[in-house]
Formats: structure tokens, C-alpha cells, sequence
């Protein structure tokens, strides 16, 4: 039980985020209480005046926690040696001690308002961003054309949001359309995008995309923030919005800029923006952004802030959770069968590196599925899948290893976009010219070089 001192909004706020995770006991002055819903589930000592500690009528529940916000309630000149004497040996959360008195936590006032203010902040960028993000949408002419980017092979994350973006453009009467370069092959996010009818066009000629640049009215980059590291847009175009989670440096240019690498997920970030203008939701786009939030986290294994399980608990009101199995668990291919046949009888292995090269490689989505099984293999914390496509060798990456974080390797050693990625999940699609020495060069030594510079960069030499 958890036994909270205090008074007003502080303690009743305190009072319903302990309620949710163990019985909580709320000792307040009867004065101050204003019929509090947040109180709702607590047990409430409501007193007429200020007591003793020892004259609490406490539930007769050893408290495992005391916190202390308000000293009004008791009648002490040493509330936490009254406390202590009471209670022994239970933690206390609460003021500077007095004396011998050993406090957990001490809670100094100042600590209660630097919190305050960073929930403030926190919870007024999100509506300034949202309401910035809304106007410029509502600067455009009806009927306008918003060309919303995600980056190269959408994950479900981008597709997600890219969705939730048109849906923010249509409620301002404009066009909306996705546009991504390279292919959607995960089975999961093809069968994303047939399931919840998410309609992409996919570009891959020069003109095609000047063509649409030249059409929009806006351009709209989601789930990135550079123009042309993997993904359609030229690199010296800038667009209109930018909406992203990933770290930057400096802010990247656009007319809005929105990146919060708080968010895990950028499906978290347009959740929380489209609670902000209070945009409609329903089954389709909140199954959407709960599934590219779960993808991103990675079951939730990775990096879940209180920011993605905020937007994830607003948007589970709306989710269709029949869909969302669908989604997860789609039939495998019988290419996708012969893939992993291929790669569990190339794979070799070393200190906990394992590499697995394909030289048939039926489509990119072999190589996500590959990766994510082998990964569960006894003794593996890192692996590399990967095998030539269209001139390029295409990787997909995973680790558990907490020293090695995985996109920032490749990107080092694979620049100009050609691999990157998250700490534990990474990609990429390296040209086979930036491997081989060679005018014509062919499949077999490109994946033979990829094999080298990969147990390099990795640790050692691998043995089957």
C-alpha cells in the first residue's frame, strides 16, 4: 500500500497515477477536499483537523511507500521521525530530513516545480506544434495538393503516419497522396497496406518525381528528416513539414520542423499531435499508428517512453484488435521459405556475430524475416542478412548487443545514405561499385566483399 500525505491538486493527481499500480491510502485535511475523481478507488482519511501520526486512523495495511507532499495534515514538529517511529524501516518519500531521520527520496519544492514545469513545457510544445502544424494546412487553398514522403521501403511506422497525415490534410479540404521509393515487401506491412486499403504510389524515375514536386503544393516529410538518405526527395530540396523522431542535430530546414526524439516511435509523435486538435479517429488509422508504434519499439522491448504509452493508451479506445492480429501474423511466402533455407545454410558464426549471405534474393522482405528469426538463435546477439539487388547488396541488421548501436555503424561505414538505422535495428542498400574494383562487377563478389568489410567491422573472421 502506498500511503500519501498531502493536500489539493498534487496530491490528488499523485493519488490516481499510484492507484493504478497497488492499493493507495490518501491522509488529507477534510477542508481541502472538493469531491476529487482522481480520489475515486482510494482509500480516503479525510481529518477535521491536523493529528499526530499516531493518532492516524490508518488502515490497519502496512504502508510499502510514504510520500510526503504536504505536511499540513499532521501535527508534528518532526513530521518524518513521527513517521519513521510509526512505520519503521518503511521508505519515505518527502522533505529534507530533520535530524537523524533517514528520508528515501528527499523532495525539496523546488524539485515539485521543475517537474511541473517540464510537464508544462512539454504538454504546450506538443499543442503549439500541433496548432502550427494545423495552420499551415489551413494556409493552403482548398483542393490543394499535399505530397506526403515516407522514406524508401516504408516500415509500418512511416506508413502509419504517412496516413494519419493525409487524414490531417483532408480535414482541411486538401489532397492528400503517400509516395515512397523502393518496394513494400514485409509480409507484415503488405499486409498493412491491403488490409487497412492504405493507398502509395511508389516513385523511381527522375521526371516521376520531379513531376510530383512540381504539382504539390506542399511537401510533407514523415519518419525522416534529410532529403535524399534514403529516401525519393532530391537532396537539395527542402519541405514544408518535416515530422519525425529520430535525433538530429541541428534542426533540419522547413517551415515546420517537427522532431521530438522523445517519442520512439513517429507514430507516438502524430498520435499525440492529432489529440492536440482533437482530430477524429477511428478503427483503421488507430490500428495503423498502434501497429507502427509496436514495429518501432519492437514489441515494446525498445525504448517505450510515457510519451508512446500516452498516445498508445488514447489511441487503444479506437483499435480493432481482430485487424491487428491479421496484420501481425500474415502468411509466409514460399520465396520468403526458400530465403531462409539459403540463409540457414550459409550462415556462419562468431562471437556472437552471425552472417548470413543470399545470392537469390527474391525480394526484401526475405531479409527482415530472416533477420528477426535468427536472431533468437542460442549464442547470437548480432545478425546480418543480406543479398544483391538490382546492383546494390541490400542488408537487414538486429542486435541485443547494448554496446553496439547498430544504424550508427553502418551509416558510418556506408555513407551517403546507404545504411542506417535504429541502436538495435538497421538497414541498407550499398551499391555494388562502393565493394568491388571491378567495371562490371557481379553479384557473387560484391556479397563476397560485404561478407569481408562485415566480419571486420563486426568481430573477426567467421567459421560455419
Amino acid at each position: 500500500m502506498y500511503l500519501l500525505v498531502g493536500a489539493g491538486d498534487p496530491l490528488a493527481r499523485l493519488a490516481a497515477w499510484c492507484k493504478r499500480s497497488r492499493p493507495t491510502c490518501v491522509v488529507t485535511l477534510a477542508a481541502g477536499l472538493r469531491g476529487e475523481e482522481d480520489l475515486d478507488g482510494c482509500e480516503v482519511v479525510a481529518l477535521p483537523h491536523p493529528m499526530t501520526v499516531d493518532a492516524l486512523p490508518t488502515p490497519p495495511r502496512h504502508p510499502s511507500l510514504i510520500v510526503v507532499l504536504d505536511a499540513s495534515p499532521l501535527a508534528e514538529d518532526n513530521v518524518l521521525a513521527a513517521l519513521s517511529s510509526r512505520w519503521p524501516s518503511v521508505a519515505i518519500v518527502g522533505p529534507e530530513p530533520e535530524g537523524d531521520t533517514v528520508v528515501a527520496d528527499p523532495l525539496r519544492p523546488e524539485d515539485l516545480l521543475l517537474s511541473a514545469a517540464k510537464d508544462r513545457v512539454r504538454a504546450q510544445e506538443r499543442q503549439t506544434g500541433a496548432s502550427v502544424l494545423d495552420a499551415h494546412f489551413a494556409g493552403l487553398k482548398e483542393g490543394s495538393m499535399v505530397a506526403i514522403f515516407c522514406h524508401d521501403n516504408p516500415d509500418p511506422d512511416a506508413l502509419a503516419s504517412a496516413l494519419a497525415v493525409q487524414r490531417l490534410v483532408e480535414r482541411r479540404g486538401l489532397q492528400g497522396r503517400i509516395y515512397h521509393g523502393g518496394l513494400i515487401e514485409h509480409h507484415q506491412n503488405r499486409a498493412m497496406v491491403q488490409l487497412l486499403g492504405i493507398e502509395t504510389t511508389r516513385l523511381m524515375l527522375g521526371w516521376e518525381i520531379a513531376d510530383v514536386l512540381a504539382e504539390a503544393d506542399a511537401v510533407v516529410a514523415v519518419d525522416f528528416h534529410q532529403p535524399g538518405a534514403n529516401n525519393v526527395l532530391p537532396k537539395d530540396h527542402v519541405p514544408n513539414v518535416i515530422l519525425d523522431h529520430h535525433a538530429v542535430g541541428d534542426l533540419p530546414a522547413a517551415d515546420v520542423a517537427i522532431v521530438h526524439p522523445e517519442f520512439s516511435a513517429t507514430s507516438s509523435l502524430v498520435a499525440s499531435l492529432m489529440t492536440a486538435l482533437d482530430a477524429e479517429m477511428d478503427a483503421v488509422l488507430a490500428t495503423a499508428l498502434a501497429f507502427g508504434i509496436r514495429t518501432d519499439t519492437l514489441g515494446f522491448s525498445r525504448g517505450v517512453s510515457p510519451a508512446d504509452l500516452r498516445a498508445l493508451s488514447w489511441l487503444n479506445a479506437w483499435v480493432d484488435h481482430d485487424l491487428l492480429r491479421q496484420i501481425e501474423a500474415p502468411p509466409r511466402s514460399r520465396e520468403a521459405l526458400e530465403a531462409f533455407a539459403e540463409a540457414l545454410g550459409s550462415m556462419t558464426l562468431e562471437g556472437g556475430v552471425l552472417l548470413a549471405p543470399l545470392l537469390q534474393l527474391p525480394n526484401r522482405d526475405a531479409l527482415a524475416q530472416v533477420a528477426d528469426f535468427l536472431l533468437a538463435t542460442e549464442g547470437v546477439d548480432t545478425v546480418v542478412v543480406y543479398g544483391p539487388r538490382q546492383g546494390r547488396v541490400i542488408l537487414s541488421a538486429r542486435t541485443r548487443d547494448p554496446n553496439l548501436h547498430l544504424g550508427r555503424t553502418l551509416a558510418n561505414t556506408f555513407p551517403d545514405g546507404q545504411a542506417g538505422g535504429h541502436r538495435s535495428l538497421a538497414g541498407g542498400q550499398v551499391r555494388f561499385e562502393g565493394l568491388v574494383d571491378h567495371d562490371t562487377p557481379v553479384a557473387g563478389d560484391a556479397i563476397a566483399a560485404m561478407t569481408d568489410v562485415l566480419r571486420n567491422l563486426l568481430g573477426g573472421e567467421a567459421d560455419e
